[in-house]
């Protein structure tokens, strides 16, 4: 299989190289693509060095590349994952500008992998936030699913090397150059732009790609989502009113039995998933499973995973691996 990364000197695309790494995907061949300004650096793969191209409209002409992860922003997604889809190369896309199209599926494998045959070329991955909630979810269906409230808790990571730099620099006492305010000390309840009804483009995401990856396009779902001075690992505190009636030991169970969940829920102990249990791998961690007593339904749940491995390249290149592996 030849594999091409768009965006390749990225924080996003290094960490598709560190878990291509880590995974037998039967890649043959490896092309590396990203702006001029990372044009000609050397990178190194299982233990062969590969030279960084410029990205254009000719790169994916003749070259026999099999599928293309792209993690270089919405507008290069846009205009260059067409060109390449038109080559015959699968585009898994991890920007948000395709994620909402209809004819493109929006994949997390362990809660919708079917949705992949129903591709023309083009494979959204679903925003970092909205992914580490879908496989929970997936968990509580046969009660019913009436409404979903999300409150994130996310790093720094999440804006990149430029969010990563806004806090050290912070740390050392320097002003923020990209986010709004200093972030040291501060929790801002504000990613990405805000839209005319008040909520932001981040928020807006979550509602819309919950309802789309669920298959439950009428489902009342909010979102306020926060930025907070984590270096790595979002935290997403989910609220859910079902339609039917539980057992809360039988959902952590089921959670348990989840494919890509990870259970951490002893409180007595003070057992619950934190950004430090999850930095560096490819779980989705659980804890803090209680009733809400405020409503004749409701559950509580605590989820943290890693916004970088699992929330952007590893959920990507498990979609790549459904079609290795012939589906």
């Amino acid at each position: 299989m030849r594999v091409a990364i768009v965006g390749a000197t990225g924080l996003v695309g290094g960490t598709f190289l560190k878990v291509l790494e880590e995974r037998d995907l039967g890649i043959t061949d490896l092309l590396l693509f990203a702006s001029s300004r990372s044009a000609g650096k050397k990178v190194n793969f299982r233990g062969k060095e590969y030279t960084v191209e410029e990205l254009n409209e000719d790169s994916f002409k003749g070259r026999g590349i099999d599928i293309a992860l792209f993690s270089a922003g919405g507008g290069t997604s846009l205009k260059y994952a067409p060109l390449a889809a038109q080559e015959g190369v699968l585009v898994i896309d991890n920007s948000s500008a395709w994620r909402m199209h209809e004819d493109v599926p929006l994949v997390v494998p362990e809660v919708n992998p079917e949705a992949v045959l129903q591709h023309k070329g083009i494979i959204a991955n679903p925003n970092c936030s909205t992914i580490q909630c879908m496989a929970p979810l997936k968990a509580l269906e046969k009660y019913g699913i009436k409404r979903v409230i999300y409150s994130t808790y996310q790093a720094v990571s999440g804006t990149g090397y430029k969010g990563v730099q806004d806090l050290e620099e912070g740390l050392k006492g320097n002003p923020p150059k990209t986010y709004p305010h200093q972030i040291v000390n501060n929790c801002l309840p504000h990613i990405d732009v805000f839209l005319e009804d008040g909520y932001t483009k981040e928020e807006k995401k979550m509602v819309d790609e919950t309802r789309k990856i669920l298959g439950l396009p009428n489902l009342p779902v909010t979102a306020t989502c926060v930025r907070v001075p984590v270096m790595n690992s979002h935290s997403v505190f989910i609220n859910v009113e079902l339609e039917n009636d539980f057992d809360i030991e039988e959902v952590k169970r089921e959670l348990a039995q989840t494919n890509g969940v990870v259970l951490l829920d002893r409180v007595a102990e003070n057992i619950y998933p934190l950004a430090n249990d999850a930095t560096g791998k490819d779980e989705v961690f659980v804890g803090r499973v209680r009733r809400d007593n405020s409503v004749k339904y409701g559950i509580n749940l605590w989820t943290v995973a890693d916004n970088i491995r699992k929330g952007a390249a590893t959920n990507a290149v498990q979609i790549a691996e459904l079609f290795s592996k012939g589906m």
